[in-house]
C-alpha cells in the first residue's frame, strides 16, 4: 500500500473520497496527517483531534479484504484491525460495537467507512498524545507513523471475518454497558445479540453498523 506523510489537512476522510471520484488516486493508498483541522467523524459529528494524534485515512478495493467479509460490517472488520495490532504491542484497548476505541469506559478513538464507486474507504482516529475532556488516550506508546506502517501490513494479510469475529465476540459483552446511536436515535445496547455477520439483533431488529 502507498502511504502519504502530511503535516496537515483538513479531513484526511473527505480528501480521499473527493480524490478517489475524481481519479487521482488508485487503491490501495492510504493518507495520515499529523494535524486534521476539520475532521469527520461518525453521523457526519466533527472529529476534533490534537497534532500528533493519529488522522489516517485508506482505500482499498474488494480483492484487499477477505471474501467472507459483508461489507456492512466493514467497520467492525478495520477497527479490529487496529485493535489486533495495538493489542499485541500490549495495549488494552477494546472495540465498542460498532466502531469505537475504547479503554475501560473512556472512548479514545473510531473508525467511519464509506464505499466510493467500487472502492472501500476507511479513517481511523485515535488519541495518542492527547484527548479532550471526558475522553482517554492510547495506553502504549507509538508514533503516528509506526501506527500506519503497522495496521497496514496487518490488514494486507486478509485475516478471515471469522477470525475477526470470534475475537470480537470475546469481547462484546462491553458493549452492552453503552449505547450505540441508530436512526440517529440513542439506544441501549444491554439486550444486544451479536450475529454473525456483524449486525445485532436489537429490539427484534436486524440492525447493521453502516459506518
Amino acid at each position: 500500500m502507498l502511504v502519504e506523510f502530511v503535516d496537515s489537512c483538513p479531513s484526511t476522510h473527505l480528501y480521499l473520497t473527493d480524490a478517489l471520484r475524481k481519479g487521482v488516486i488508485k487503491p490501495p493508498y492510504a493518507i495520515c496527517a499529523k494535524n486534521q483541522t476539520q475532521g469527520v467523524g461518525s453521523r457526519g459529528n466533527e472529529w476534533n483531534g490534537y497534532e500528533g494524534n493519529l488522522f489516517l485515512s485508506f482505500c482499498v478495493d474488494k480483492n484487499f479484504l477477505p471474501n467472507d467479509l459483508n461489507e456492512a460490517s466493514i467497520s467492525i472488520y478495520f477497527s479490529m484491525i487496529m485493535k489486533i495490532y495495538l493489542q499485541n504491542l500490549g495495549s488494552n484497548l477494546w472495540v465498542k460495537w460498532p466502531n469505537d476505541f475504547y479503554l475501560n469506559e473512556l472512548k479514545i478513538g473510531g473508525t467511519i467507512s464509506t464505499k466510493v464507486q467500487n472502492f472501500y474507504v476507511g479513517s481511523i482516529g485515535l488519541n495518542l498524545l492527547k484527548a479532550p475532556e471526558n475522553a482517554g488516550v492510547l495506553d502504549i506508546s507509538i508514533q503516528a507513523n509506526d501506527l500506519v506502517w503497522g495496521f497496514c501490513e496487518l490488514l494486507e494479510k486478509k485475516i478471515s471475518w471469522k477470525e475477526i469475529l470470534s475475537k470480537f465476540s470475546v469481547e462484546f459483552d462491553k458493549s452492552k454497558n453503552f449505547i450505540t446511536h441508530i436512526n440517529n436515535e440513542s439506544v441501549d445496547l444491554s439486550e444486544a445479540v451479536l450475529c454473525e455477520d456483524g449486525a445485532i439483533l436489537i429490539n427484534k431488529k436486524k440492525v447493521y453498523s453502516l459506518r
